[in-house]
């Protein structure tokens, strides 16, 4: 083996390894056309470029047990975005706009992150992710954003994403994260549903100026981070993966990961609702 390939199996081996969560859907290749695990490839290109390594996780059967034996596996989790979260797991009846249950995603997904809190392993909640976390810890959602904010600028459909300004909570894990000089990052979005009431020992970290919950974390583990918006899409930004595959490494390696600072300005309660038309 020359040194070159010896240094390319090191830097891999250490590389830690980063599941992502998927769809099952309906897909047409070749001759075939089943149900299959499907997720776009900007994600996969996201975690490699942050020097991870992408493993996907498909819904299946899961239990508590088979959530930990997943996760023993891996160094850190994503949950990515997707289908909207079933509204019967937060005590409501579903909106006319709200899509039809996806029962084996939220079963799989709810027990992967739970399991990841209480093994304190890292994780990242994108889009879906940020609002299954909320409804996983006992939140719940808006099912039709438009019918708060007056338009559809968060989500204006043809595979568009609408372009939002974000206030990040300086002492915030995540402001940390992205270790940047101003508040104000502009972001990528497409959800027509938001979260409403804060789960108990979530924190809201950053906001639209709308009032639009699009970031909160779990300050209870040493990295728990969600956010809204579609960070896989910011092929120039990669600050949120480098800072899961850092911490994921930091897990694996047994070196400590620093917890989120306590956020005070946006600790909790629902969304401000203040510009509501």
């Amino acid at each position: 083996m020359s040194a070159s390939d010896r240094t390319t199996t090191q830097a891999a081996s250490s590389a830690p390894l980063i599941g992502i969560t998927t769809y099952l859907e309906q897909a047409q290749t070749g001759v075939w056309d089943v149900p299959a695990s499907f997720l776009p490839k900007v994600y996969l290109d996201a975690v490699t470029d942050a020097g991870g390594i992408a493993v996907l996780l498909p819904p299946q059967p899961v239990n508590r047990a088979v959530a930990a034996a997943v996760l023993s596996r891996l160094d850190g989790l994503i949950v990515s975005g997707g289908a909207d979260v079933d509204p019967g797991l937060y005590g409501q009846p579903a909106h006319p706009r709200t899509g039809r249950p996806r029962t084996d995603r939220d079963a799989w997904e709810e027990a992967l992150l739970t399991a990841a809190i209480d093994a304190e392993l890292p994780f990242l909640g994108i889009c879906r992710g940020a609002q299954l976390l909320n409804v996983a810890l006992g939140g719940t959602l808006i099912q039709h954003l438009p019918e708060v904010v007056g338009d559809e600028s968060y989500q204006p459909g043809e595979a568009v994403f609408g372009p939002k300004t974000v206030t990040v909570d300086g002492d915030s894990q995540l402001a940390s994260v992205l270790a940047q000089d101003t508040p104000e990052l502009p972001v990528h979005v497409y959800h027509h549903q938001a979260i409403d009431r804060v789960a108990d020992g979530l924190v809201v970290t950053a906001r639209t100026d709308e009032g639009v919950i699009e970031a909160v974390e779990l300050p209870s583990v040493p990295f728990g981070l969600a956010v809204q918006w579609h960070p896989e899409e910011e092929s120039a930004d990669r600050r949120l993966f480098a800072g899961l595959v850092d911490a994921a490494r930091r897990h694996r390696d047994g070196e400590p990961v620093a917890p989120a600072p306590p956020a005070t300005s946006t600790a909790s309660g629902t969304m401000n609702r203040s510009t509501t038309p």
